[in-house]
């Protein structure tokens, strides 16, 4: 391809320049002399014919001819001087087209100079001028010098988008220092690297910035050697015309060497290799290079990576608009927007789909649904070859093959393409490299790899295959981004799926799964649980039903994400996904498949969680009926279901048909598992639970105090079943009256989770809560404040502040600041907690009803005991609608309605009160449980403050016979009798 010469100008050139600083005018003339005879000799008359046929006033004499080749003169015109050089320069290459000759700025260099010579009368010919100062090495140039632009620039894309990223450009080369433009993103084909090189190298030209421009197709060694060679000739650099290199090195040295401004563009290195040694470099030189490649190699010294990556949103929505007006058609700007976030932002892809639905006559809403339409590939989506846009040379989904070819030969061979496979049916905004190098894909690379391995494909290759993927610009591997490090274009994800067969296509899905589901944490932290699940959504959604296609039920992948959703506190929503999952699995695998009885499980059990007990307890119960038809009733499902129903109907309120119900599971469990088998021992863990809860509160000590022997010879100390009977064992110890003991027994605890499971864990911040309470019982209250006010600031770190770890610590901080004194300061704080509350639960679960009991009780501690007693009557309203009216919640909260009644005045209302809930605690509780215990004292004080202090005595000697019997002599309990029995005596006159 033929460079051409365009005339232009130029605010100085170097005096010394290429021809040095001695006799100028002597070396000019032997310059002249030699392309004369290059160029054949031709007379001076030929010369002066020529010359009358350009315009005025280009008229050589043949006495000036003969100054100029014989050194006694040299050109005084500018216009004349360019004239006779080109002339004589297309005569020589007539004769040899392969002749070389110095560029016109050699030649005007050295006319300068020898002119400056004979100013200072030190020129071969011509009388001696008087001497003047040396010419400084910089000045101004009389006429306009010759400029040389070589190779075909890409000419501008329609409706060309000035981005952001170009200012970046601009400065890196004005600094003279290299450039390579590759992409943030991928790098990969279409992101717009060419059209950015192109609008700068054409900015420069016309702002005059260079006076040579140099565009070379860089897709190989061979062509930039060639591209070099023909820059040399267009130069008039001395050339042997059969050897390329040699003019290709004569190309370098001159950029090295000259002092006229250049800019060299390598458009599309394929490979570092080919431009090794090949680099331009000068002083007054710059280079601009794309490359969808992001080897070290690129980089360096005097080189500047500046990173490409795909349109902004703006840009995006500027360019799609424009190249519609052209057309006049107009869209909205939403639904533009969203055009453009389906394609990316990627500019190729903009500027096919912008075609494609001119051509087809569509809106921007209509392309969107032909494009998200799985039946149709890429290629049907975007014009044919034949109609594409601005010179592209292929359509979007082949931009990135042959990338993908090379990227399959570099080591590790053979890994490329099936990792590129996995990461795409993920999600494209962040994939673990954890799922990427684990078991799974591993084992899908050593199976697609080709050739074969002589050995196993380790995660150490798996990684180094990313690196592979990320210098090729496939991918974006960052290794500090923590969960998600491997990023990756959605228009490449689907042009590689769309090379899938419907087999291999659910084959890599399954790989993705099962990589998923072995690297998911069994405590989520930090961001690795929104991630993976992003990423499990991802991959149902492009696989479409290949996750119910694993071993004949669906993956195991949707369960954990759905529940990964409730652990994380998102407990509507896990019901919600649950639900959806339940109906998806009726009607594609029957309503009677074991996955699908594990999904309406899973769906009951977040019901529960989500504030609905009852509805849980009734949904276990019909579960019940048809795994007892389905699987028989020793099936360990059966079984398991007979726990949870259990379970939700303590949650519910009946604990004690909670505690019968795991009796006959803990028989059942013992007839078919055996004593030592782990289900065995939830259900012993489970009954204990129930015991303490329906008031056998020293029973349900007693038996922990059992189950750990057995868990501590089956499992050994650090088991976590071990761990958590424990916790256990000295929660219920304090319940039974010992709070020291518990706190003490929870501090030795704290220090195993650490070491077991390290500091940040969400089962170690739970033992710290368990201990920071009962450290305030035991009589700490302030010491508690304080623990409660470090762990949460912990909960805030690693967990969501929405999780319900987190509301419980605000909970329990705002509990400990009331009792250590600060009531003001304890209304207000659950006063907020109320507000985030309702907003993440809704204002019907048991945690929103409970905190709005503490922020009833807390108005009242502070002061306001009539505002606490309206509170109250509010609240059990709502309780009894929610709840029931014999749930113990709703018991209590008559309790605490009665009690503030009482504080704000009416003693013999809340002593009324406290009759009829003790009358109903006795028949929900039964006479030996602590609530029932609590309402006979209640019941005494109001009826002594309401003036028989005598009924209060004798009520209160009945009670602490009951609580020596049930609590013993030391419980809390029972020493809070004797002391109000002592004082009512008092008050009715007993010495």
């Amino acid at each position: 391809m033929r460079g051409s010469k365009v005339s232009g100008s130029s605010d100085s050139t170097n005096a010394a320049g290429a021809a040095g600083a001695v006799d100028a005018t002597g070396r000019y003339a032997a310059a002249l002399r030699a392309l004369h005879a290059a160029a054949g000799a031709p007379d001076g008359a030929m010369i002066q014919r020529n010359a009358a046929a350009q315009l005025p006033p280009l008229k050589v004499s043949l006495a000036s001819w003969s100054d100029w080749r014989n050194g006694r003169n040299v050109p005084s015109d500018r216009k004349v001087a360019d004239w006779l050089i080109v002339f004589l320069r297309g005569r020589a290459r007539q004769k040899s087209p392969a002749y070389g000759v110095p560029p016109a700025v050699w030649w005007e260099e050295l006319r300068q100079r020898a002119r400056a010579e004979r100013r200072q009368g030190r020129g071969r010919g011509g009388r001696p001028l008087t001497p003047h100062p040396p010419a400084p090495t910089s000045q101004k140039v009389e006429s306009e010098p010759v400029r040389y632009w070589v190779g075909v620039v890409p000419r501008a894309a329609d409706c060309f988008q000035t981005r952001q990223i170009a200012d970046r450009l601009t400065e890196a080369a004005q600094d003279g220092e290299t450039v390579v433009v590759s992409q943030v993103l991928a790098g990969m084909g279409g992101i717009g690297k060419t059209q950015l090189a192109a609008a700068y190298a054409r900015r420069t030209w016309e702002q005059r910035e260079v006076g040579v421009l140099v565009w070379v197709s860089a897709t190989s060694r061979s062509q930039i050697l060639a591209a070099y060679a023909q820059a040399a000739t267009e130069l008039g650099l001395p050339t042997d015309p059969g050897d390329v290199e040699q003019a290709a090195r004569r190309f370098l040295t001159w950029a090295q060497t000259t002092p006229t401004a250049w800019l060299v563009v390598l458009d599309d290195v394929q490979d570092p290799a080919d431009v090794r040694e090949l680099w331009p470099s000068g002083a007054v030189g710059r280079v601009v290079v794309t490359t969808r490649r992001r080897d070290a190699a690129l980089a360096g010294q005097s080189r500047r990576v500046v990173d490409v990556g795909v349109f902004t949103k703006a840009e995006a929505r500027a360019y799609l608009s424009a190249k519609l007006a052209v057309h006049d058609r107009v869209d909205s700007d939403a639904e533009i927007d969203a055009l453009t976030a389906d394609l990316g932002y990627l500019p190729l892809a903009l500027a096919q789909a912008a075609a494609y639905l001119i051509d087809a006559h569509l809106d921007c809403a209509g392309y969107r649904e032909r494009l998200a339409d799985r039946r149709r590939r890429l290629a049907e989506v975007v014009p044919e070859e034949g109609a594409l846009p601005d010179d592209h040379p292929a359509i979007v989904a082949a931009a990135w093959s042959l990338s993908i070819d090379r990227a399959e030969r570099a080591r590790p061979a053979g890994l490329a393409r099936p990792l590129l496979q996995v990461a795409a049916v993920l999600d494209p905004h962040g994939i673990p490299q954890a799922a990427l190098t684990s078991t799974p894909v591993l084992a899908h690379l050593a199976a697609e790899q080709r050739p074969r391995a002589t050995r196993e494909v380790s995660a150490a290759d798996a990684r180094d295959g990313l690196r592979v993927l990320h210098r090729f610009s496939l991918i974006d591997h960052d290794p500090t981004a923590s969960s998600q490090e491997v990023r990756i274009h959605r228009l490449i994800q689907r042009a590689t799926r769309e090379t899938l067969s419907r087999a291999e296509s659910t084959a890599v899905a399954h790989v993705a799964a099962d990589a998923l589901l072995e690297v998911w944490p069994d405590a989520e932290r930090d961001q690795a649980g929104p991630v993976l699940r992003a990423n499990t959504a991802t991959l149902h959604t492009l696989t479409g039903t290949a996750l119910w296609e694993w071993n004949d039920m669906a993956h195991p992948i949707l369960l954990r994400a759905a529940t990964s959703l409730g652990d994380s506190g998102q407990v509507h929503a896990a019901v919600t996904e649950y639900t959806r999952l339940h109906a998806t699995m009726t009607r594609l695998l029957g309503p009677d498949h074991l996955a699908t009885l594990i999904t309406r499980n899973n769906l009951a059990h977040w019901r529960g969680l989500a504030g609905d007990a009852t509805g849980a307890a009734a949904a276990f119960n019909d579960l019940l009926t048809d795994r007892l038809r389905v699987l028989g009733p020793d099936h360990p499902d059966t079984l398991t279901n007979r726990n949870n129903l259990a379970h939700w109907r303590g949650a519910a309120g009946d604990a004690a048909g909670a505690a019968a119900a795991f009796k006959d599971l803990l028989a059942n469990r013992l007839e078919v598992l055996g004593a030592d088998h782990s289900d065995t021992l939830i259900t012993r863990h489970n009954l204990a639970s129930c015991r303490g809860t329906a008031g056998d509160v020293a029973g349900a000590a007693a038996a922990f105090e059992d189950l750990l022997t057995d868990r501590l010879r089956l499992l050994g100390p650090d088991h976590p079943d071990t761990l958590m009977t424990r916790n256990n064992l000295a929660y219920w110890r304090g319940v039974a009256g010992n709070a020291a003991g518990a706190a003490a027994a929870f501090e030795d605890l704290l220090t195993d989770y650490v070491r077991m499971l390290g500091p940040d864990h969400p089962k170690t911040l739970a033992v710290g809560n368990n201990l920071a309470y009962w450290r305030g019982l035991a009589g700490d209250a302030a010491g508690a404040a304080a623990a409660f006010e470090d762990l949460l600031t912990d909960y805030l770190r690693v967990l969501d502040p929405d999780h319900p770890n987190t509301l419980t610590a605000r909970n329990n901080l705002a509990t400990w600041r009331g009792l250590a004194g600060d009531a003001a300061g304890a209304a207000a704080a659950f006063e907020d907690l109320l507000t985030h509350r309702l907003r993440v639960s809704g204002p019907d679960h048991p945690d929103t009803l409970m905190t709005r009991n503490n922020l009833a009780s807390s108005r009242g501690l502070a002061g306001d005991a009539a505002g606490a007693a309206a509170a109250f009557e509010d609240l059990l309203t709502d309780y009894l609608r929610v709840l029931g009216p014999d749930h113990p919640d709703t018991l209590t909260a008559r309790n605490n309605l009665a009690d503030w009644r009482g504080q704000a005045g009416d003693r013999a209302g809340a002593a009324a009160a406290f009759n009829d809930l003790l009358a109903d605690r006795l028949r929900v509780l039964g006479p030996d449980h602590p609530d029932t215990l609590i309402s006979r004292n209640n019941l005494a004080h109001w009826r002594g403050a309401a003036g028989d202090a005598m009924s209060a005595a004798t009520a209160l000697d009945d009670l602490l016979a009951d609580c020596l019997r049930v609590l013993g002599p030391d419980h809390p309990d029972t020493l809070t009798t004797r002391n109000n029995l002592a004082y009512w005596k008092e008050q009715a006159g007993f010495a």
